[in-house]
């Protein structure tokens, strides 16, 4: 299990979190939503081990984070950021192929070549393995860096074995990963997260298209300036009212009986044109 212990996390008088906990268990997707600066990708950050929390600490499997090797803890735990930078114009391929960076030394070994051919598949980007990631549009290149985080965490074992539970429990964090996307690979990334959680992989997912994590996520995390305003299931956290405070939004809550889960659509009120706000 993978384990947010009441984190706080200031930068001098602001407070970016405050005693938040969140446990993410193997099999599981949560998703973390809340207003712009309610302290989703601090949240994320910190489970990645890029911020150390101002108070309290993450555990991975009844261990401190801060206690494993960078190593030990790129072979358990990937990160999809939400921004990319890359310093040099490496192709599709190269930059997937750094993914297995931790599980070799010197040359890449059949096995990693393996991998990195199943992950480009499974995220359609077999037809730019030898562009330059720079000169990809931005869900391509997301689609990339999905790709090679897959390369990081999967085995040979996983790949030859697609439905098979895996052993060692590993995690998956997403800041933003629908950025960019357009419909059809937003879902098949979310797709590609839950399959993950069907192999015994544990997902962390910032979201903002609340429909999405309806339809994907398991539990949900509804942060509100820094604090937890809920956390469960969500067809009980994301209901009318906790929208309404989190984000000053009307909405309704439309269940379809052909669907498994509802749908969340924008209340839109007619305002007088004399009382209507000037943009």
């Amino acid at each position: 299990m993978l384990e947010a212990q009441h984190i706080t996390h200031q930068i001098g008088r602001k407070t970016l979190l405050d005693d938040v906990s969140l446990a993410v268990r193997p099999g599981e997707l949560v998703a973390v939503v809340g207003a712009n600066g309610a302290g989703k990708s601090t949240l994320l950050k910190t489970f990645s081990r890029e911020l150390t929390p101002t108070q309290g600490q993450v555990v991975l499997d009844n261990k401190p984070i801060n206690r494993f090797s960078a190593l030990e803890l790129a072979r358990q735990r990937a990160v999809l950021a939400q921004q990319n930078p890359l310093a040099f114009e490496f192709t599709v391929y190269e930059l997937v192929m750094m993914g297995r960076y931790p599980h070799f030394e010197g040359h890449p070994r059949p096995e990693d070549m393996a991998i990195v051919d199943f992950a480009l598949v499974r995220t359609g980007i077999t037809h730019l393995t030898g562009r330059a990631v720079p000169t990809l549009s931005g869900g391509e290149q997301q689609r990339v860096h999905l790709a090679k985080v897959l390369a990081q965490l999967m085995t040979l074992d996983e790949i030859q074995q697609p439905h098979a539970l895996i052993q060692q429990p590993k995690y998956l964090l997403l800041d933003e990963p629908t950025t960019g996307l357009d419909l059809y690979y937003q879902h098949s990334l979310l797709d590609v997260a839950s399959e993950l959680t069907r192999r015994n992989y544990g997902v962390v997912a910032i979201l903002h298209d609340l429909n999405l994590v309806m339809q994907y996520a398991d539990n949900v995390l509804l942060l509100k300036e820094g604090r937890a305003l809920a956390f469960g299931k969500p067809i009980s956290v994301l209901t009318t009212e906790a929208i309404f405070s989190a984000f000053h939004l009307s909405v309704q809550i439309i269940h379809q009986p052909e669907l498994d889960y509802p749908l969340i659509v924008h209340h839109r009120q007619t305002v007088p044109a004399s009382s209507a706000p000037h943009l």
